[in-house]
């Protein structure tokens, strides 16, 4: 691979970073763009070869440390070359397995490589062992290739699940999948059925949250019900991330149900989550929760953290409380905005009538302007014809005299 030219036409490459959409993408080099996504778009370097180009050094670090992590196996296109915003790799020649499902069925065989790719994930060090069905290949020998895995690593709150991957097969090709993976791994069935329960359980407690944000104790009579497996403090890590997983996905479609704008809802909410998820590390590392700090009940030191928890979950309700007065506000002034359209379009009405009656009084003008012309020239027509009618007999009166 020629590493001159490459970079040559690296510099002729602009990717720029769009809020919640695809990258902008300026390209002056002689490199073909064959796709893009978020984080940075792929051109064609030769028949073998690709080059992606991110917008920014840390999402071009995240797939390059994440494909690094896996260049041992099978699984991911090969790297020949990196720089701070680009990866040079295999061209993935094959299939994605949301096209192959539109036309083939999802065979246990498919299955069997399915869990041994998340299998994989989980062995190299991915924090995140989940994948859209669109970002995996299958290729003619039969084997599986994953691409965009910048977001599999460095991830503090993941489904501890499959989450993402189970939702893009579709209901019916998830039922399917997950009935092969009760015949194939039983206990791993079990695992995965009782997180989806469990999240199933997280909706119940938002919905509980919206209804009653004050009633503190339902919620916390409600997440006992969560706090069921053996390894309490793995499964609490877990079970904190899927929790906020929910609530974010949720907030948003109740917001936008509102008529909220997408963006700034995108970036209110997690403007809030990073706000809060730094003070509450803060509350634990003062307040006795670490290891070294553990203090005994009754404590000054534990009765601070409890207090600095309720102001935290206090400022939350609050934030609940001027989502919904802002969008109660902003009901209030689409109603008067609609009053105003209203008041405009009868004004509208009432011109064009007034007009419109106007024109029909000058059309009738006209006409009887126009009826009055035509009885004049009738009436001075008949004059002359009888003008003329006279002159003739004075003129045969004449002639017989003669």
């Amino acid at each position: 691979m020629d590493t001159q030219y490459l970079n040559q036409c690296i510099k002729n490459i602009k990717v720029q970073n769009v809020d919640n959409a695809d990258v902008e993408i300026v390209n002056n080099s002689p490199l073909v763009m064959i796709g893009k996504g978020r984080q940075g778009a792929v051109f064609q370097l030769s028949d073998d070869i690709c080059v992606k180009v991110f917008g920014n050094n840390e999402d071009c670090e995240r797939e390059y440390y994440a494909l690094s992590l896996g260049q041992h196996t099978t699984l991911f296109p090969k790297v020949y070359a990196n720089g701070p915003l680009y990866i040079a790799m295999e061209i993935i020649k094959g299939v994605d397995i949301r096209e192959y499902l539109q036309s083939q069925p999802l065979t246990i065989g498919l299955s069997t490589k399915l869990i041994e790719m998340l299998i994989t994930f989980k062995e190299i060090g991915f924090e995140r062992i989940d994948h859209h069905k669109r970002q995996i290949y299958l290729l003619q020998d039969g084997s599986l290739k994953v691409i965009d895995v910048a977001r599999t690593v460095w991830r503090d709150r993941v489904y501890p699940y499959p989450r993402k991957l189970l939702t893009s097969l579709g209901e019916e090709n998830k039922e399917l999948f997950l009935s092969h993976v009760q015949e194939l791994a039983p206990e791993l069935y079990e695992e995965w059925m009782h997180y989806i329960r469990m999240e199933e359980l997280s909706r119940d407690v938002y919905q509980v949250l919206m209804s009653e944000p004050k009633d503190t104790n339902v919620v916390k009579t409600l997440n006992k019900r969560l706090l069921t497996t053996k390894d309490e403090n793995n499964y609490v890590v877990q079970l904190e991330g899927l929790v906020h997983k929910v609530f974010k996905e949720e907030w948003v479609k109740t917001m936008l149900a509102r008529g909220a704008d997408p963006d700034t809802v995108m970036w209110r909410i997690d403007e809030y989550w990073d706000y809060h998820e730094q003070a509450w590390e803060s509350v634990l590392e003062k307040g006795g929760n670490s290891e070294k700090g553990k203090q005994k009940k009754g404590t000054k030191t534990e009765i601070s953290t409890k207090s600095k928890k309720t102001q935290l979950l206090n400022e939350y309700w609050d934030f609940l409380e001027q989502g919904r007065k802002s969008e109660k506000d902003k009901k209030q002034d689409k109603d008067k905005d609609k009053d105003k359209d209203k008041d405009k379009q009868q004004k509208r009405t009432k011109t064009e009538q007034n007009q419109t009656t106007k024109k029909d009084k000058n059309r009738e003008t006209t006409k009887k302007d126009k009826n009055r012309e035509t009885t004049k020239k009738d009436k001075k027509q008949d004059k002359n014809k009888k003008q003329n009618k006279d002159k003739k007999q004075d003129k045969e009166k004449k002639t017989r005299h003669k």
